[in-house]
């Protein structure tokens, strides 16, 4: 298969390989197992070790009991209180793993509108004749009578096998629906199915779980139909799978589908994108809930021992990997990115985790660093600081090992990026010391101000960060160009003989990730699209770097009016040629001269057309946001990976890293006044009190404000409003004078106000009326 045809997880390795053969065949020929499917892999190296027909005999009589369990009388009873037999000694089935790390993010907008799978002949469907009124009508029936007869019959009958669940819930039973834009499944029908029938008695219940695992088994070897891909598809948004008594049959569920050869997960994540965003979400939630549940179960005995079924956790996941594929394909997401992180995942060995994917990376050895969407960026970040420690660590030692043999003295100072710089020349002393010191840049920062005394405690290392960019992004300075409208600045196309202070600012940003200290910076979200194109280094200099596929969304974000602009242009209905009088040329101001390029070879001889302007507009953003600026970005890039090359970075969306260097943007103001530390008041004054009740009670934007007034950004660390250390001084002064704030400390200093009035008063005019870094 082409890769065009593969289905990929964005941010995610490729796609799961074959399972390992069972290590123990041969050793131990009496134990049993489920035959496994035929894998997404060509060739049997590639696939899972087939079993023979009589190697079912575990769970077989796992199902026998369950068929044999009989109920004294029946009641309506929530899925909660259903009993099944003892689990325990289900069989281990060879566990899914992913086979590389994927060394560059593979775009979704790769995908094909259609797979050329073989198609198989689908073969002829049992007579259903019962619509979703019908059934409407006996759930009512039912209310009335007490008599489930024809609910039981429907539920027993629909899900016996996969065809009986096409012949249910297809929209039409002699259509082939061999499209991946429509399922062709009756998503009311099935909806009001499964919510129906969480109200059943418990004997109906179970005789859906009986069916569907009589199912599972009929449906275990062979090729597949598109009417089982829609079996698999009605029989995944279960809500009996809520249940941890159903995980046994869920998990065999996700096995099956997890094996699926790719053609037919493509199919699939096209159907997933389809559902209702509250069905959607039930089915993420469902699957984060079964990881979390598997890996800290509140009863263990609930469950098969780990050993044995090491295969549960790799085959959600991969399921999982569908459904992330399937929301980064619509736009908007049918729920953010953030819905797919999995917070039981910060109380695992997330350490662990990324070695075994450093090293095993090639093998069938599973960790969720393959699928880094569902780690939070708060456990990324500890993958990633602890991941830099150890290199300063491992740095820092060969530096002292080099003195040792020279028999020299060792230094405390050579552990330590020591930067020496004068404020009346701080963007050439940064350039030279960062250049001169390269070798050092992965080593823990310090900071002094020529003729000024201090130890850098953090507060002299924040200074220099906020000082330095103010005075880069200043639009005096010429690198960058702030846009009003976006709020955001980017880079000066202007062309000149260096481009090193492009590559300081890059290396400004690796080295705050790396020191974790969040920066006022206001890039666009391409940017950190740009910055992880790719997330590593190539080997091959001859390789173009920061360079990624654009939009009319990203030219929206940084330059809102032409966006909009080239997107009347678009959808104009006139004659573009006569009325627009355009060419592939376009024409930039560089020091006060107007200077003209062509988008393409000749084009400022091809007219811009209705039948090309799709091209040009195409041509036009990718010259703005990429080719026009490629220099000036190739050295931001390398100055950013010269600090932050590490593999910890393919873990990351751009969204992640900006949240990284700049914070996130969500505020959560009583978090603050959780976490604030007192000097010289008590958290019961009345001035403190005084000044929670009116911050509490500021709109956003003033509460943005004062964050930035105190810290010199108004966004917040990845850790939360505890990581930023605020502190409120009692500053003995007057009571006229307005707060005074370090943001070096993320202090604020505040005078012993009488009254709320006066504090209120004084505050608002201190944070209105600070000066902003980088902003005009």
């Amino acid at each position: 298969m082409s890769e065009a045809d593969r289905v990929p997880s964005p941010a995610a390795p490729p796609e799961v390989a074959a399972a390992a053969p069972d290590e123990r065949k041969g050793k131990e020929p009496e134990r049993e197992k489920l035959p496994p499917i035929v894998s997404a892999g060509a060739g049997a190296a590639a696939g899972l070790d087939r079993g023979s027909k009589g190697q079912i005999s575990t769970f077989s009589s796992f199902i026998s009991t369950v068929n044999q369990k009989k109920e004294a009388a029946e009641n309506r009873s929530s899925p909660t209180h259903l009993v099944f037999p003892n689990i325990k000694n289900v069989r281990d089935l060879p566990p899914i793993c992913l086979d590389v790390r994927q060394k560059q993010r593979i775009s979704t907008d790769a995908l094909p509108s259609e797979m050329k799978a073989p198609v198989l002949p689908e073969p002829v469907l049992p007579n259903q004749p019962k619509t979703i009124k019908d059934f409407q009508e006996d759930i009512e029936k039912v209310k009335s009578s007490g008599d489930w007869k024809a609910v039981h019959d429907f539920y027993l009958t629909t899900f016996d096998s996969f065809p009986e669940l096409n012949a249910a819930f297809k929209k039409d039973a002699t259509a082939s629906f061999n499209t991946i834009e429509d399922s062709g499944i009756n998503a009311k029908f099935v909806n009001a199915v499964y919510d129906a029938l969480l109200n059943t008695p418990q004997d109906i219940q179970k005789t859906v779980l009986k069916g569907i695992i009589n199912s599972l088994l009929r449906e275990w070897k062979g090729p597949r139909t598109k009417d089982d891909l829609r079996a698999y598809f009605i029989l995944l948004q279960n809500p009996q799978f809520n249940n941890t008594s159903t995980y046994v049959i869920y998990a065999h569920l996700l096995r099956q589908i997890a094996t699926l050869v790719e053609a037919d997960h493509h199919f699939l994540v096209h159907w997933f994108k389809k559902l209702s965003q509250k069905r959607f979400k039930q089915l993420v939630e469902r699957l984060l809930q079964f990881i979390s549940l598997r890996l800290f179960p509140a009863k263990p005995e609930e469950f098969p021992p780990i050993t044995k079924c090491s295969w549960w956790i790799p085959s959600a996941s991969k399921v999982l990997a569908l459904l992330n594929t399937a929301n980064s394909l619509v736009h908007p997401p049918l729920i953010p990115y953030t819905d797919f992180y999995n917070s039981t995942l910060d109380h695992i060995d997330l350490m662990e985790e990324y070695h075994t994917w450093q090293s095993f990376g090639n093998s069938h050895r599973f960790s969720f660093c393959q699928y880094p969407f569902v780690i939070s960026i708060a456990a990324k970040k500890i993958i990633i600081q602890r991941d830099s420690e150890q290199q300063m660590i491992s740095i820092a030692r060969q530096s002292l090992v080099d003195k040792v043999s020279r028999r020299q003295r060792p230094d405390m100072n050579m552990l330590f990026l020591n930067m020496k710089v004068r404020r009346t020349h701080l963007v050439s002393d940064s350039l030279d010391e960062l250049t001169r010191k390269r070798a050092d840049l992965k080593k823990k920062l310090k900071v002094t101000f020529v003729g000024e005394a201090g130890l850098d405690m953090g507060g002299l290392t924040k200074e220099w960060f906020l000082l330095l960019i103010r005075q880069i992004f200043h639009p005096d300075y010429g690198m960058f160009t702030y846009h009003k409208d976006s709020h955001c600045h980017w880079f000066s196309s202007f062309k000149c003989d260096n481009y090193s202070e492009f590559r300081l600012v890059g290396i400004l940003m690796g080295l705050a990730v790396y020191n974790s200290i969040t920066l006022d910076i206001r890039f666009p979200p391409c940017c950190y699209k740009k910055l992880l194109s790719p997330p590593i280094i190539p080997s091959d200099q001859n390789i173009p770097v920061g360079i990624c596929s654009v939009t009319t969304d990203d030219l929206c974000q940084i330059m809102p009016e032409l966006a909009h602009g080239l997107s009347e242009l678009l959808s104009y209905e006139g004659n573009v040629e006569e009325d627009f009088y355009s060419t592939f040329q376009v024409f930039q101001e560089e020091f006060g001269i107007i200077k003209s390029y062509n988008l393409k070879p000749g084009g400022d001889k091809i007219p811009v057309t209705n039948q090309n302007r799709k091209e040009y507009v195409q041509l036009y953003i990718d010259f703005l946001l990429n080719k026009s600026i490629y220099k000036q970005f190739a050295a931001f890039y390398y100055g950013f990976h010269s600090v932050c090359a590490s593999n910890a970075l393919m873990l990351l969306r751009p969204e992640e890293v900006e949240i990284l260097v700049c914070g996130s943007p969500e505020l959560d103001m009583h978090a603050l006044q959780r976490s604030t530390q007192y000097d010289g008041y008590a958290k019961t004054d009345l001035t403190i009190r005084y000044f929670w009740d009116v911050v509490l009670g500021f709109p956003l934007d003033l509460q943005k404000k004062l964050l930035h007034f105190t810290t010199g950004s108004d966004r917040v660390p990845v850790g939360g409003m505890a990581d930023l250390n605020f502190k409120i001084s009692k500053n003995e002064t007057s009571t006229n004078w307005l707060p005074v704030a370090h943001t070096c400390f993320n202090q604020l200093c505040l005078p012993p106000y009488k009254s709320k009035k006066d504090l209120k008063q004084k505050l608002i005019i201190g944070i209105s009326n600070s000066e902003g870094f980088g902003l005009e």
